[in-house]
């Protein structure tokens, strides 16, 4: 049974992964530090879900359930040494980060401390004790300026918009730097606007819903002349536990250091899109919801916010060849699987 340590085990994309992996007979060890960035109280209803007692929760302290939990925090080094060290992973998905666009426009220092120092100390205990596969979360967000659409790993992304998006490109570079001096077999997945059922209360699904049940307004910016490639978080572990087994070469012989593909690398590094590749338009998203909550929601158009972008497409062919699968979940059937269990936590 292989071994696999999920990073931001109770939040949104981690908590479906783990289930996954632990349904699909991988022995499961999920870390988060259980942060206030959103209320901590669906966190710990998604670890109670995996048949975790919060109850007992303390630093440190392992929990068993469907996985084992250990509350932990990235920024540590001598305790993410330590577990390296003591649970001998064989792959490590490193979904623990510091979320949000417009977050990061207040609070900067949040997203050096956690994506780049805690994603530093994730790299510093894959060289020490080596694993089979490092998997770590980019973000479409790294396209910034770029208006080449659709979205291409084969595209640079020098030209960031927020710190999020700088962070998260920091953590491509430092990924290929220690997969080249250190033989770290390497993939980062850029993904593209993740939504389902147990999401983040700040991201814009949740927001739509919330307002459209307690019948508030909401905000809808750039007047709603807005797409997003809105990816169903069920595609998302799906791909990620194809790829966990299909670590990169240890040397690509396509890569070409005359012409460098920016995703791939003579080193066993790699970059992959991941994402539902059919745009949505944003007022039909908006629409989608009041269709499965059956009552029209009280929008108010606002003008575009720094560092946002008006579209995201992605090109995941690179992807779907690798791993044969794409995503196919429609945008009706997500938003309705997300509502349903929106309404059975909320109301």
């Amino acid at each position: 049974m292989k071994k696999v340590l999920v990073t931001g085990a109770a939040g949104f994309i981690g908590y479906h992964l783990s289930k996954l992996l632990a349904a699909n007979q991988y022995e499961v060890v999920g870390i988060d530090n259980i942060n206030d960035y959103y209320d901590p109280d669906l966190k710990l209803a998604r670890l109670q879900d995996m048949g975790i007692d919060t109850s007992q929760l303390a630093y440190g302290k392992p929990l068993h359930g469907t996985i084992t939990f250990i509350k932990l925090d990235l920024r540590n080094n001598k305790d993410v040494l330590q577990l390296f060290q003591k649970e001998r992973f064989n792959y490590v998905v490193n979904l623990a980060a510091q979320a949000g666009v417009r977050y990061s426009l207040e609070n900067p220092q949040s997203y050096v401390d956690n994506n780049i120092t805690g994603f530093l100390n994730i790299l510093e205990a894959c060289r020490r004790y080596p694993v089979e596969h490092l998997v770590f979360a980019s973000s479409s967000s790294v396209y910034g300026l770029s208006e080449e659409i659709p979205f291409s790993v084969n595209s640079h992304t020098d030209h960031p918009l927020a710190m999020y998006a700088a962070s998260k490109k920091a953590n491509e570079m430092m990924a290929h730097s220690y997969a080249h001096l250190f033989g770290i077999p390497s993939t980062g997945l850029r993904f593209f606007t993740v939504y389902g059922p147990w999401g983040r209360p700040d991201m814009a699904l949740h927001i739509f819903t919330k307002a459209i049940v307690e019948d508030k307004e909401f905000e809808v910016f750039n007047y709603g002349n807005m797409s997003r490639d809105f990816t169903y978080v069920a595609d998302i572990v799906e791909s990620i536990k194809r790829l966990l087994p299909k670590p990169p070469k240890e040397y690509n012989p396509e890569f070409d250091p005359k012409k460098p593909n920016p995703s791939i690398s003579s080193a066993p590094y790699q970059i992959f899109n991941i994402g539902n590749n059919s745009p949505v338009a944003l007022m039909d998203y908006v629409h989608a919801v009041e269709k499965a909550l059956n009552k029209k929601g009280k929008i108010v158009f606002k003008p575009m916010q720094p560092g946002d972008v008006p579209s995201t497409y992605a090109d995941v062919q690179s992807l779907f060849d690798y791993i044969d699968f794409k995503p196919s979940t429609t945008i009706e059937e997500g938003i309705k699987a997300f509502v349903d269990r929106y309404l059975k936590l909320y109301t």
